[in-house]
């Protein structure tokens, strides 16, 4: 295994929990469960924006998706969370693969735009359909973590679940990042022309990307639900879309390593600014735009973290497939 896969295991599965069990703060590994759910979302965006060139801001429409399935189905059917999490993952990627095919016909802005239409709309969807989402009352009494006969209760339970969860999510979006497949996705991004001189077919692979981005998205939806225990209209606003596209540019658009330090950094430093009070806002505003026009390229760029990443794996003794020599 290479040593950065190893590294990161060792955090989140030990040091962390270790850190939030001597801290003895609820609030805390709440935090740190956001923070992962964002490094979802975002590791799922930098896919479609970074890896695949596409701009969108229809975060919060899968993510909406798979948070708003997995509560009812939880509520008027009693599925498990495992159940919850294939169906909202292929329901999502199915609707993913069916608008990707249509959208990636648009280029850039004209992209951006509709992908904020979608957004602006499920809004809309789950305020005004009252007889299933309940409107502006929003879901409530969702249950926990239920897998088989184990309920999860405790933020152990929770945390060592989405943090799995998590790993998985950041592991498919590596492999797919670094290996052939990223390449061709790099390779239409860069010129469709190209790309098809090439033999690589630019629209459908943009659509699949679309698709895996929106079945992770949904992944962090279930995981968003039951550990919040009631979600809302106001959860999925178009704001939202736009907070985690700001993660994914910080970080580093094309690097899933900036993508979740994007992520941290996106949850962690407006509560580290809460002394500020009302200037809070302003005061993350600030460092935003401070990142964003000394690092345009983001603090992890594409090209800087594909060659460390390299340079590991070549370290570990591992092929540029990744394999094991």
């Amino acid at each position: 295994m290479p040593r950065p896969a190893v590294v990161l295991l060792a955090l989140l599965l030990v040091v962390v929990p270790a850190l939030l069990w001597l801290a003895g703060n609820p609030y805390a590994a709440r935090l740190a469960q956001l923070v992962l759910l964002t490094v979802i979302l975002a590791v799922a965006l930098n896919l479609l924006t970074g890896t695949a060139g596409m701009l969108a801001l229809d975060t919060v429409v899968y993510f909406g998706f798979g948070a708003y399935a997995a509560a009812l189905l939880s509520l008027n059917y009693g599925t498990s969370f495992l159940v919850e999490l294939v169906l909202a993952g292929a329901a999502a990627a199915l609707a993913g693969w069916c608008v990707g095919v249509a959208l990636v016909r648009l280029a850039s802005i004209f992209f951006a735009v509709a992908t904020m239409g979608l957004a602006i709309s499920f809004h809309a969807t789950v305020l005004n359909w009252g007889e299933l989402t309940r409107g502006p009352m929003g879901v409530r009494g969702i249950p926990g973590f239920r897998i088989g006969e184990w309920n999860l209760e405790g933020w152990a339970g929770t945390y060592y679940v989405t943090a799995l969860v998590c790993l998985a999510c950041v592991w498919v979006a590596h492999r797919l990042t670094h290996s052939f497949y990223g390449n061709a996705v790099r390779a239409a991004r860069e010129d469709e022309e190209v790309a098809r001189a090439l033999g690589l077919a630019p629209r459908r692979l943009k659509a699949q990307v679309y698709a895996v981005h929106a079945a992770m998205m949904a992944v962090a939806g279930v995981l968003y639900a039951h550990s919040n225990r009631f979600i809302g209209p106001d959860n999925f606003v178009l704001l939202e879309s736009a907070l985690v596209l700001t993660a994914v540019v910080v970080g580093g658009l094309g690097s899933v390593a900036g993508a979740a330090l994007g992520a941290a950094i996106l949850v962690l430093v407006p509560e580290a600014l809460r002394g500020v009070g009302h200037l809070r806002g302003l005061a993350f505003g600030a460092i935003l735009f401070a990142s964003i026009l000394l690092l345009p390229r983001g603090l992890l760029s594409e090209v800087r973290t594909l060659a460390w990443m390299r340079r590991a794996l070549a370290a570990g003794g591992w092929g540029r497939a990744g394999r094991r020599r």
